[in-house]
């Protein structure tokens, strides 16, 4: 009789393996007086997310970058002047990025490209958002994990929990985010 149970179960660890294979979100069950089972967000939607801040970082970047290339214009610095303030614009942006990410994760774990998306970067354990150092530092790890051509990014393939370099060493997952009056799904 336990023949037919054990053919079962391995079934459906392989029918949950396509799934995870294919993108379709995984979740992982918990004890019944824990809480619910968490959907992590798969590789579009993380990307698609992060596409989204991309965007509003370096649109402000760039608006910043114009007014203040204006008013140089208009003062006509010298030509030492120009290479402080590309220098000084560089630092600028580095410092822009970092804020936003490590702002936006350390007070609700969801940048607005996250919360378009409908994914929250929660601590691994589920104690709440990330404290500010924590997540300055995913925020490194994450430039960490796309240098090697995305291998870190990738790796989250064949992570049961849809697990990135970042999330690893950060001690993150990134979850579908449920709100009061939805169902999760």
């Amino acid at each position: 009789m336990s023949e037919p149970s054990a053919e079962l179960d391995t079934a459906r660890a392989q029918a949950a393996a396509i799934r995870h294979r294919r993108g379709a979100p995984t979740t992982v069950p918990v004890a019944p007086d824990a809480q619910p089972a968490r959907v992590y967000a798969g590789l579009v939607t993380r990307t698609l997310a992060f596409g989204l801040d991309a965007a509003v970082v370096n649109g402000v970047a760039a608006l910043v970058a114009v007014v203040i290339g204006l008013g140089a214009s208009l003062l006509h610095l010298p030509k030492q002047a120009d290479t402080a303030l590309a220098a000084i614009g560089v630092a600028a942006w580095v410092l822009w990025s970092v804020a936003y990410f490590g702002f936006f994760w350390s007070t609700t774990g969801q940048t607005p490209g996250d919360r378009i998306m409908g994914i929250q970067v929660v601590d691994r354990r589920g104690r709440g958002p990330l404290k500010p150092r924590r997540a300055v530092a995913r925020f490194g790890f994450l430039l960490l994990a796309a240098i090697p051509l995305f291998a870190g990014i990738l790796m989250m393939l064949w992570d049961e929990r849809g697990r990135c370099l970042q999330d690893r060493l950060a001690r993150t997952v990134v979850v579908y985010s449920t709100t009061p009056g939805t169902p999760s799904t």
